[in-house]
């Protein structure tokens, strides 16, 4: 009987070969679940809330745990999930801890808009303090996602680049796509969600306010708006043709360190991010290397296309923008 990923050619360690493996089956369960939705099972119904405080709906549920009871029967000894509150502990003891969001973008359950599942792997030196390891976001022997669209992909990295499987639900296998993806370093495209432009920090008002100036402003090109409210999805659009992500902290309350997490969403996307060349940050630091103080903590997220990241993160160290009362009134949106 054939795998249900083929992956003899990376000549990864036969643990991790066996995670990818499992993340891969619990994928392909979930991908049918999800196609199943509406005949005979509401999953967007709210079923309670995650100890972070956002609403659970019951395919959240269901995709935790249906990967958390197939890694408890692997090699998984560590699993650090969006909907539970701690990291829990397997009875195996294994070394490798997995970090997962089992179902990003479950606000677009009901409009049958793509949705996935993020995860990263790492080696646990200290069975006894997996959260250093966890928290540290770098040094990951795997990261990537699935997304559930029109096709269910796998894209991951074991750090040699970003590869991509297809799955064939005839034959029910992930089938590779041949080549590596790599993010234009140039694009016109970004994705941030303008209506809460009036409570965005300055540097980013002053980002968005040129990319709307199109031809006419400093920045000579006209740009296009994308927002999915889908990391996956936004995180796809921009491996296959290159683009902007913003998702600044704000003012507005419980936003202000912003609305993604570290551990199971920011680390793996930004490791993703920079295996295909292109650029993850805060705004005023690379992601990779920065720490975690708790499972959910938050973070302002920035990321995509070289030229264009550099330009926001120009914009988050210029004291002219920063600190000057003029740039506080200007924008497009408040004239």
């Amino acid at each position: 009987m054939n795998k249900i990923i083929d992956i003899k050619h990376l000549n990864l360690r036969s643990d991790l070969s066996e995670t990818i493996e499992v993340l891969c089956t619990c994928a392909a369960l979930l991908s049918e679940e999800i196609s199943l939705s509406g005949l005979g099972t509401d999953h967007k119904s709210i079923s309670g809330q995650n100890t972070d405080g956002d609403k659970q709906k019951k395919l959240d549920v269901i995709a935790d745990n249906l990967f958390r009871t197939n890694l408890e029967k692997s090699v998984v000894g560590f699993y650090a999930s969006e909907e539970q509150e701690h990291i829990q502990k397997f009875a195996n003891a294994g070394k490798i801890g997995v970090a997962i969001d089992p179902l990003d973008g479950s606000s677009n359950i009901d409009c049958n808009v793509s949705i996935g599942t993020i995860f990263s792997i790492k080696d646990i030196q200290d069975k006894n303090s997996p959260e250093i390891d966890f928290f540290h976001l770098g040094n990951y022997l795997g990261a990537g996602y699935f997304i559930y669209g029109p096709q269910t992909l796998l894209v991951f990295s074991c750090g040699d680049g970003v590869l991509k499987y297809i799955y064939n639900s005839k034959d029910k296998v992930f089938e590779i796509i041949p080549g590596k993806v790599k993010i234009p370093h140039s694009t016109n495209e970004y994705a941030i969600n303008s209506s809460n432009y009036r409570h965005w920090p300055m540097p980013v008002r002053n980002y968005i306010d040129e990319c709307l100036e199109g031809v006419t402003g400093q920045r000579k090109k006209n740009f296009n708006t994308r927002w999915v409210a889908s990391l996956v999805a936004e995180t796809h659009r921009i491996l296959e043709r290159g683009g902007i992500f913003l998702y600044p902290g704000d003012d507005r309350e419980g936003y202000s360190e912003g609305r993604l997490r570290m551990v199971y969403e920011c680390g793996p996307i930004a490791f993703l991010i920079e295996q295909a060349k292109g650029i993850a940050t805060n705004g005023t630091e690379d992601i990779l290397g920065t720490n975690s103080n708790h499972l959910h903590q938050r973070t302002s997220f920035i990321f995509g296309s070289g030229e264009e990241v550099e330009c926001i993160k120009k914009s988050y160290n210029d004291p002219r923008i920063v600190n000057s009362p003029l740039f506080k009134t200007r924008g497009l949106f408040n004239k």
